[in-house]
């Protein structure tokens, strides 16, 4: 038998240990996985929830918005600052915990991702159509410059 890659002996050798308890003190330890899981997922969920909602605006993107790191992020930055938007954002790329996390939390697969209030808005797409129909200002509470007649 071997235990991490060294030899701990055969058959009449673990029999032996088992029965003065040596065993268990050299045998590594396995958590259930769904306890292990569990344990695990409610730091991050909890971590994931206080930074979605650490603003009423919150968007997670690659980079951050004075350097963008992808034309996506570049692009919803551009985006809300267009609308005058006051927003927090995270660096999902700092962080791949988060990065990972947020996906399976959000169900969402891509960056960036807009949160207004605690709630999942979407993506580039999403938001841009938002603009364009005027439910994004509506949403986000902010006054766009109105042409003078």
């Amino acid at each position: 038998m071997y235990v991490d890659g060294d030899l701990v002996g055969g058959l009449d050798i673990v029999k032996e240990m088992a029965a003065n308890g040596e065993l268990t003190q050299i045998l590594p330890v396995k958590k259930t996985a769904p306890a292990a899981a569990a344990a695990a997922a409610a730091p991050l969920e909890e971590r994931l929830k206080a930074l979605i909602n650490r603003a009423p605006v919150m968007l997670f993107m690659k980079g951050t918005p004075d350097a963008p790191q992808c034309g996506f992020s570049a692009r919803m930055v551009a985006l809300l600052r267009s609308v005058n938007a006051t927003f927090d954002s995270f660096n999902i790329l700092a962080d791949d915990e988060v990065r990972q996390g947020l996906k399976t939390y959000s169900k969402w697969p891509t960056y960036p991702q807009l949160y207004v209030n605690g709630e999942l808005v979407g993506g580039l797409d999403i938001a841009t159509e938002m603009k364009e129909s005027g439910e994004l200002q509506e949403l986000l509470g902010v006054r766009t410059a109105t042409p003078t007649v």
